[in-house]
């Protein structure tokens, strides 16, 4: 069974490397929900002994892009793909709420063999069943979904639909508010045999001289608290998932 962690850091991703995960998902900002990494911190997860795929997002909010946003997108496909990445994370939105055909099947002939997973934009399309066959034409191997709700466990019942609809054609990866704690009822509820998550926890932050009331960023996130993998996190959904493989749950 498919462990794959979100990791925005080297650090993270040696935590998730070192503890169980089969791949990791690489982007930056993870609590602005990720957008395109640098090509120095691609590099850097690189060197780590596990496949990466590369979220590629070039801003925070909505899925629907301008033409210099889907000239950047392309630009760095061709990026990832001449860096060797294993994978590309990919997914934008027309108007009408239905993928964007037209950009996606420009940004995966552009990414050639590399593995290729439709990201959580695929969230907000306007139809869940349209968009999984629409994904299936263009080419994708995975979708990353929670089923179109807040959470992977709110979604659970979508999740088992498209999964039976998928039939083998490309891989559901299930994601959002995924933890140790909940997958095997994920799994038992859903079928499906590939997880997403972040496994984050909080640290504080090194720095001792802390000015107040100048905040740098988005107000909900505080300066002096930094964001990692949890190793232990890994190392128990690893855990969790080594078990069901071994005693899968009969549907």
């Amino acid at each position: 069974m498919l462990l794959e962690i979100c990791v925005d850091s080297v650090e993270s991703a040696r935590g998730a490397a070192e503890n169980g995960a089969d791949r990791l998902e690489l982007c930056g900002d993870l609590m602005v929900g990720g957008v395109s990494p640098s090509p120095f911190l691609i590099e850097a997860v690189q060197k780590l002994d596990i496949p990466v795929n590369v979220l590629l997002r070039p801003r925070f909010g909505d899925f629907c892009y301008t033409q210099w946003e889907r000239d950047i997108l392309l630009r760095e496909v061709e990026q990832c793909r001449n860096m060797g990445v294993n994978g590309v994370v990919l997914g934008a939105l027309e108007p009408d709420g239905r993928l964007d055909r037209e950009l996606l099947a420009q940004l995966i002939d552009a990414a050639g063999p590399l593995h290729k997973t439709l990201h959580r934009a695929f969230d907000l399309c306007r139809d869940a069943s349209e968009g999984l066959e629409d994904a299936v034409k263009l080419g994708f191997d995975t979708i990353l979904t929670s089923g179109q709700a807040a959470t992977a466990p709110a979604g659970a019942e979508l999740l088992a639909d498209l999964n039976r609809q998928a039939a083998g054609r490309v891989t559901i990866l299930a994601g959002s508010g995924v933890k140790s704690t909940n997958l095997e009822e994920l799994a038992r509820r859903t079928g499906l045999r590939a997880f997403h998550m972040s496994a984050r926890r909080g640290e504080d932050s090194p720095m001792r001289f802390r000015r107040a009331g100048v905040p740098m960023g988005l107000p909900l996130a505080g300066e002096y608290e930094r964001f990692y993998t949890d190793p232990l996190e890994v190392k128990n959904a690893r855990r969790v998932l080594d078990q069901l493989e071994k005693h899968p749950i009969s549907r």
